[in-house]
């Protein structure tokens, strides 16, 4: 176990004069605001706090904390907008929590290059807003990016909504400046479309949660924006049946939704609740949400009259086409807000983030239904069912006894179902420290020790996000 300094008054004095009295704090309340994210307080068993705060404004200031801490072994934990579902923000063993929310600047759009260069503290909402001015588009689209900052969508190689056609977060970045450990600065990757010179250190540090390096400016992929844009809503009896139809879609149609969406009963009503709203077929066993996008109305037309047409011939109820703009934000309005209708109407819950291949979702979701009988639980199954993504949801209900016990139960009952099924336990949120202790039911003994020795070459003296992914 590493043995880390406290943060004294001298230690916060000296993180003053490094980069201003304004961006320190100490402040119990602000403390506590930046020791958290998204992740239930009651999932864990003792209150994590932070010992100063500390608001760098420049690659600099980020460097020269870092440069400070690392050779007094003060623990550092970078923080984004705290939108974070695994625990990666917050504080295991105190210390300093880095946090970019002045490091929000847009740097560059590059229209000859299609390139966007910006901090880590630009809202991801204000990258797409920035790309769009240009008639171009940046394809990353967690459904936090509202409010999730890009060093954490980079960090933890977030997902979303249009992985299926575009990828994740890792697939649209070019290049990062990191600040390491030690303080130094160095740059991975750059504005090319191609480089195999050496290891990819990008894609090292994409993913990796913030424990090898702090993020201080990414160069992200921009394309072309597609002038027409048509979401579908489709309703089907049952979850199987919604989503045996997915890979057809693909396979036989021969299109790529840029979207590809599902929500079972208990998300629509669930969301409905806290949004005051409802879709066609509220009681149909699931909805998939299918968006395609091109420039050409009437071959789009065609597309979704395929689909539809497709759809209704294998089980389908109805097909709605959202072509309106008050249609398409409805349903996007209900499939973003499932995740906090929860955290409103629910004391007690765990929100899982479980991937397996495509095809092996309705076993999946057979495997959910069993764990929560065993279990005394309540399950909203929702998520990118295009690239076999489900966040499954488990909730108390109205019997929240023995709850730590029942959920420790269910989850490694229900980790060891997505193993069997190809399965692993986090496809967009990441490990942080609300997974750590499964990581070894997914990944050999080799593949751990590879995740420790790497970070031991970037973070020596183990200060950088402690407790995270690996023990070490």
């Amino acid at each position: 176990m590493t043995h880390y300094s406290a943060v004294t008054e001298e230690v916060v004095e000296d993180l003053k004069s490094l980069v201003g009295p304004h961006n320190v704090a100490v402040e119990p309340e602000k403390l506590a605001s930046y020791s958290r994210d998204e992740v239930a307080l009651q999932f864990w068993d003792r209150e994590y706090r932070a010992e100063v705060l500390v608001l760098p404004e420049s690659t600099d200031h980020v460097s020269a904390v870092l440069a400070y801490a690392d050779p007094r072994m003060i623990p550092v934990t970078p923080r984004g907008a705290g939108t974070g579902l695994s625990g990666g923000a917050v504080p295991a063993f105190g210390g300093i929590v880095m946090a970019f929310d002045r490091m929000n600047r847009i740097l560059e759009v590059d229209l000859e290059n299609l390139t966007l260069t910006a901090e880590p503290g630009v809202v991801t909402a204000e990258i797409q807003a920035a790309a769009a001015r240009h008639g171009l588009e940046y394809a990353g689209d967690p459904c936090s990016g509202d409010a999730s900052f890009i060093g954490g969508n980079v960090a933890e190689n977030a997902g979303g909504n249009k992985v299926i056609k575009y990828g994740t977060t890792g697939a649209n970045v070019l290049a990062l400046e990191v600040v390491l450990p030690s303080g130094k600065v160095t740059w991975f990757g750059g504005k090319r479309r191609k480089d195999v010179t050496g290891l990819d250190l990008v894609h090292l540090m994409v993913g990796s949660e913030g424990i090898l390096g702090v993020i201080t400016k990414v160069v992200l992929k921009l394309v072309p924006r597609h002038e027409k844009v048509v979401d579908l809503l489709v309703p089907f009896p049952t979850i199987e049946e919604a989503i045996t139809l997915v890979p057809r879609v693909m396979r036989e149609l021969k299109i790529t939704p840029s979207s590809l969406e599902f929500m079972d009963r208990n998300s629509l009503r669930i969301v409905s609740r806290y949004t005051g709203s409802t879709l066609p077929f509220q009681e149909a066993g699931a909805h998939l949400i299918i968006q395609i996008e091109g420039n050409d109305m009437d071959a789009l037309s065609d597309q979704y009259e395929d689909i539809g047409d497709f759809c209704l011939e294998n089980g389908a109820l109805e097909v709605f086409v959202a072509d309106n703009r008050n249609f398409r934000d409805l349903l996007w309005k209900t499939r973003k807000n499932i995740a906090e209708a929860i955290i409103v109407f629910y004391t007690k819950y765990a929100k899982e983030d479980l991937v397996v291949p495509t095809g092996n979702i309705p076993s999946l979701l057979k495997r959910v239904d069993e764990v929560c009988r065993k279990y005394r639980l309540e399950a909203v199954n929702f998520g990118h069912v295009g690239d076999g993504n489900i966040h499954v949801n488990l909730l108390a209900g109205e019997e929240s006894e023995n709850w730590q016990e029942r959920i420790e139960g269910a989850r490694r009952d229900l980790y060891r179902s997505t193993k069997e099924l190809g399965g692993t336990l986090s496809g967009e949120h990441g490990v942080g420290l609300k997974r750590k202790d499964y990581l070894g039911m997914f990944l050999d003994e080799a593949q751990v020790e590879l995740i420790r020795g790497i970070k031991r070459t970037f973070d020596p003296n183990l200060i950088l996000n402690p407790g995270k992914i690996v023990d070490i």
